[in-house]
C-alpha cells in the first residue's frame, strides 16, 4: 500500500447533542464519511452516543463545553461561569464575561476537570483528544488552564483552529469573517502555551470555511487543496508543527484535522445541552454536512490523491 500524503482526522463534533445528531453521525462514521467523534459530556444524550461509540468503535475525544447548557461540575452555584438561571453565558457571552475580567479561572479548571472525569465514566478512559465547543480553549487565560488539564491528565492531542486559506473565503458572512478572524488569532497566541505544556495537533487544521451549507465538494476540495500543497518543509516551517521528528522524517505524510457537524437535524425541544436544541442543531445544514461528507465523489477524491482517514490514536 503507498503512503499517503495526508493522514487527515474528520471530526465529527457536538456527539451527545441529541439522538437525531447521534444517529447521523455513527451513518456518517459507517459510511466512511469521518473518522472521528468529539463528545459533549454535558449535552442530554451523551450517554447514548459513549454506548454507539463503543458498539461501532468510533474513536472518540473530548469537546469541552463551556459555554452551551448546564455544567457537569456540582460545585458551581453562584459561579462567574453562569447566569442567573443556572446556564453557561453563551458563545459571545462567555466571551465577554471573559473579557471583562469576570470569570474565575479556578472555575473554569474545575468545570474542565469534571467534564473529562465525566468522559471517563461514561467512555471507560481518558480522551485520545480534547478541544473546546465554540473554540472556547484557545481563548485568553482559558488555555493555560485548559492545557494545565490536558497535562494532568495525560491527553496529548488538541485543535489549533488556524486554517489555510481561510482568507480566501470571501463567500462567507461578514460577521463569520470577524468571528474566525479572531477565533485564529486566539489560536496563534495558544500556541506557546500548548507548546510549554507538550501538547500536540495536526499540523493542518480545516473546516471554518466549510461548515454548514458552506460545504460543497468543490469547497471541500480548495480546503484540502492547502494540505496538499503543504510539504514537509512547508510544515517544519509553520508555527502549527510540533513534531519533534519532523525535520529528519523525510517521508512523513502530513497530518489534518477537518471539524465537521453532520448528523440528523435536532427537533424542537429535543436535545442539546439542558436548554433544549439551538438553532444550529436544528439546521437542514446537519443533514447537508452528512450527506456532502459521505458523497462518493469526496470519498474517491480522498483515495485518488492519498488522504488517508485516521483518528488521533493513530497519529
Amino acid at each position: 500500500m503507498p503512503q499517503p500524503k495526508v493522514k487527515l482526522v474528520v471530526t465529527g463534533d457536538d456527539f451527545g447533542y441529541c439522538e437525531r445528531r447521534n444517529q447521523g453521525i455513527v451513518d456518517c462514521f459507517k459510511a466512511g464519511g469521518i473518522s472521528n467523534v468529539s463528545l459533549l459530556v454535558n449535552a442530554v444524550s451523551a450517554e447514548h452516543a459513549a454506548d454507539l461509540a463503543k458498539r461501532n468503535h468510533i474513536p472518540i475525544g473530548l469537546h469541552a463545553n463551556l459555554s452551551e447548557g448546564l455544567p457537569v461540575s456540582q460545585d458551581l452555584r453562584g459561579s462567574t461561569l453562569l447566569n442567573k438561571e443556572g446556564f453557561f453565558h453563551g458563545k459571545m457571552g462567555f466571551r465577554e464575561v471573559l473579557q471583562c475580567g469576570q470569570l474565575k479561572m479556578s472555575e473554569v479548571e474545575a468545570e474542565l476537570r469534571a467534564q473529562v472525569n465525566r468522559f471517563c465514566e461514561l467512555v471507560g478512559q481518558v480522551p485520545y483528544h480534547m478541544d473546546g465547543h465554540q473554540h472556547v480553549h484557545v481563548l485568553p487565560e482559558v488555555r493555560e488552564v485548559f492545557a494545565q488539564v490536558l497535562s494532568d491528565f495525560g491527553i496529548t492531542y488538541t485543535r489549533v483552529p488556524i486554517e489555510p486559506g481561510l482568507k480566501f473565503g470571501t463567500f462567507l458572512p461578514s460577521h463569520l469573517r470577524v468571528f474566525n478572524a479572531q477565533v485564529e488569532k486566539d489560536a496563534l497566541e495558544s500556541i506557546e502555551v500548548f507548546h510549554r505544556y507538550g501538547i500536540r495537533w495536526p499540523d493542518i487544521y480545516l473546516g471554518l470555511s466549510t461548515m454548514g451549507k458552506n460545504m460543497s465538494v468543490p469547497n471541500l476540495k480548495c480546503a484540502l487543496g492547502f494540505t496538499l500543497e503543504a510539504s514537509l518543509e512547508d510544515a517544519v516551517n509553520s508555527p502549527l508543527i510540533q513534531c519533534n521528528d519532523a525535520a529528519t522524517d523525510s517521508y512523513r505524510p502530513v497530518t489534518a484535522e477537518l471539524m465537521v457537524h453532520p448528523g440528523y437535524p435536532s427537533q424542537p425541544h429535543q436535545g442539546g445541552c439542558g436548554e433544549g436544541p439551538d438553532d444550529f442543531s436544528q439546521s437542514a445544514d446537519r443533514l447537508h454536512e452528512l450527506n456532502t461528507l459521505r458523497d462518493p465523489f469526496v470519498l474517491n477524491y480522498y483515495r485518488q490523491r492519498g488522504i488517508h482517514l485516521c483518528a488521533f490514536k493513530d497519529f
